[in-house]
């Protein structure tokens, strides 16, 4: 059976990474049976999580991930037309290489609450010193990603003005549809999902959050993919 190597559940959130929340919803969404291994992103390929081990190969990068389930199991795009397939690119690289990086500042560096929060859900059962010394070596690491990426230059006020041209664009595109693109799910919908509960559906505050929460065809959007996809993890 595959095998889906993530950070633990908290937040009664699938995933406290967008990125693994995107793959486990592809596997759910496709109908793909698979087993979850809680871990942490040391020793995995590329040195990030998710990573997958399927018949003997471990695949890092969800991306690839996500080229490898098409394959071998189910594409969820198949048949979209290529204006269709066009969008969908454009908008995943709006949501995983712009608005994530808002995303990311607004816990490993905006705020010290929103910090001591997400250490504790990433490195929360690390033995005290060990932890403490090991989540300040990765928060120091991600606070030069975020800067070498260019968001980390900007004023948070700034910061989160680009975030929210991304939510408000993510907003309209959605409208009134079930999903992205239609009515079926497509990969387009699990990434903006995983990245979406990560923003408004998580205990970490910022003025993103807010602007999130305030746009309703956005959040009945990621309630109707936990409640659809997700029941397990629904409160009674």
């Amino acid at each position: 059976m595959l095998k889906l190597y993530q950070f633990e559940r908290t937040w009664g959130i699938p995933n406290l990474s967008p990125f693994c929340c995107k793959i486990e919803t592809y596997l759910r969404m496709a109908e793909i049976e698979y087993e979850i291994k809680p871990a942490l992103p040391l020793g995995a390929p590329k040195g990030k999580l998710p990573y997958i081990e399927d018949n003997g190969q471990a695949l890092g990068d969800s991306r690839f991930i996500i080229t490898h389930l098409k394959s071998t199991y189910k594409d969820l795009d198949k048949g979209l037309p290529e204006d269709k397939l066009a969008l969908s690119v454009a908008m995943q690289r709006l949501l995983e290489e712009h608005l994530f990086w808002a995303a990311l500042y607004s816990r490993w560096q905006y705020t010290d609450e929103n910090w001591q929060v997400n250490k504790q859900a990433i490195f929360g059962k690390l033995p005290p010193i060990i932890r403490d010394i090991v989540a300040s070596g990765w928060r120091r690491k991600i606070k030069q990603q975020i800067l070498g990426h260019g968001t980390g230059r900007h004023q948070a006020e700034e910061i989160f003005a680009l975030g929210k041209q991304d939510m408000e664009a993510l907003s309209a595109s959605l409208g009134n549809k079930t999903y992205f693109l239609g009515d079926q799910p497509t990969t387009l919908d699990t990434t903006a999902f995983g990245l979406l509960i990560n923003i408004i559906g998580c205990p970490i505050e910022s003025p993103l959050k807010e602007y999130g929460l305030a746009k309703d065809n956005l959040v009945n959007y990621v309630d109707r993919i936990g409640r659809e996809f997700y029941p397990d993890l629904q409160s009674n």
